[in-house]
C-alpha cells in the first residue's frame, strides 16, 4: 500500500509539472499578445471557406507555420517569413498543421493572388501543379451545359476542360478560394521592422 502511494504521488507531481509546462507557462506568455496592425479578422465569406478547409482536411496536407530560417529553407521556398503568434489571433481552432505533404499555406494570398489559379487548381490540381498528387475536389464544382447569370465559370487550360461543358464554382469553393486569398501574412510583424 505505502508503494502504491508513492507511485501514485510521483504520478501525480509529474502530471502537474507536464501541464504547468506545456500549459499553464506557454498560456501565461502568450495570453496578453495582440494581433500585428497588418492583420484583419476574417470576412464571413473567409470564415465559410475556413471550414471548408477544416471539412476537406486540407490540414492533413497543409501547415500554415513558416518556420524561422535558421532551422528550415521555408523562406528560400518562397513561404514567407516566419509565423509569430499574434499571427494567429483571429484563429480558433488555429490551423497549423503537422504535415507539410503539399506546401506551407501561410502566404499562399500572397503568392498565388488569382481566384483563376485557385479555383482550377482545386479543380484539377494536375493542370496547374504537374505531378502533384493533392487529389481534384469536383464536388465543389458543377459541369453545366451553358452559364446561368450570377455563375464563376473556370477558365481551366487546354484539354482539362469537360468536352462541350463548362465548370462552375459552387458556393464552397468560391469561399474556400476566399479563404486562402486572405491567407497573406506579408505585413511586418515588429513596429518599424519587415522581414
Amino acid at each position: 500500500m505505502h508503494d502504491e502511494l508513492k507511485l501514485l504521488s510521483g504520478a501525480m507531481v509529474t502530471l502537474a509539472l507536464a501541464t504547468s509546462a506545456l500549459v499553464v507557462v506557454p498560456f501565461m506568455q502568450l495570453k496578453g499578445v495582440e494581433p500585428p496592425a497588418g492583420l484583419k479578422p476574417y470576412t464571413s465569406a473567409q470564415l465559410r471557406g475556413r471550414e471548408v478547409y477544416i471539412a476537406n482536411g486540407c490540414i492533413y496536407c497543409h501547415s500554415q507555420q513558416p518556420r524561422d530560417r535558421a532551422l528550415a529553407p521555408d523562406d528560400k521556398r518562397g513561404w514567407g517569413r516566419a509565423s509569430v503568434a499574434g499571427d494567429y489571433h483571429y484563429d480558433k481552432p488555429h490551423l497549423l498543421g503537422t504535415m507539410r505533404t503539399g506546401p506551407d499555406l501561410f502566404n499562399i494570398g500572397a503568392r498565388q493572388p488569382s481566384q483563376d489559379w485557385h479555383l482550377g487548381h482545386l479543380y484539377q490540381p494536375r493542370a496547374y501543379t504537374p505531378g502533384s498528387i493533392m487529389p481534384a475536389y469536383p464536388y465543389l464544382f458543377e459541369v453545366k451545359d451553358k452559364a446561368e447569370p450570377g455563375d464563376r465559370v473556370l477558365t481551366l487550360p487546354p484539354g482539362y476542360e469537360p468536352p462541350q461543358k463548362i465548370v462552375v464554382a459552387r458556393q464552397e469553393a468560391l469561399d474556400l478560394v476566399t479563404y486562402l486569398q486572405g491567407l497573406d501574412h506579408t505585413y511586418p510583424v515588429f513596429e518599424g521592422k519587415s522581414k
